[in-house]
């Protein structure tokens, strides 16, 4: 790897890094912590989800996910129901209140990004899309 490409990789890995900090640092209610929101997101992307599914879509134990669900169940974010062919699953979805919150969080986060990219020209924008599409490319690459 030359130094060039070195130096790409430690900005690139920085520039998300604080991307990332700032996009959570607009988070309206810091009530659930990032892991509970991590996973609440996930069941508004995807649907509603057994635990099972859950635990490996986030990438962490099943008993670790199942204090994560019972944690949001708790503040009323989402439900368990039987699962329909099989009793010795459930059905993890959210609810209203839940629907929300995320909704809530998703718009402060993506107003602040508003701001940032309406100081950009068209240009930056125009490489800022293509960008995005790469480094989504990156991040659904698991090798």
């Amino acid at each position: 790897m030359s130094e060039s490409e070195r130096a790409l990789t430690s900005r690139l890995r920085l520039a998300v890094v604080r991307l990332n900090r700032r996009l959570r640092a607009q988070r309206t209610n810091a009530a659930i912590t990032l892991t509970q929101l991590s996973a609440l997101s996930c069941v508004h992307k995807c649907g509603p989800l057994t635990p099972g599914e859950l635990a490996a879509k986030e990438g962490v134990q099943p008993p670790s996910m199942t204090r994560v669900i019972t944690a949001l169940e708790e503040l009323g974010y989402v439900t368990r129901s039987p699962h329909p062919s099989d009793g010795r699953q459930a059905i993890v979805a959210l609810t209203d209140e839940g629907r929300v919150y995320i909704q809530a969080d998703i718009s402060a986060r993506e107003a602040w990004l508003d701001k940032r990219l309406a100081e950009l020209t068209d240009e930056e924008r125009t490489v800022l899309a293509r960008a995005a599409e790469i480094i989504d490319r990156m991040a659904g690459n698991q090798n």
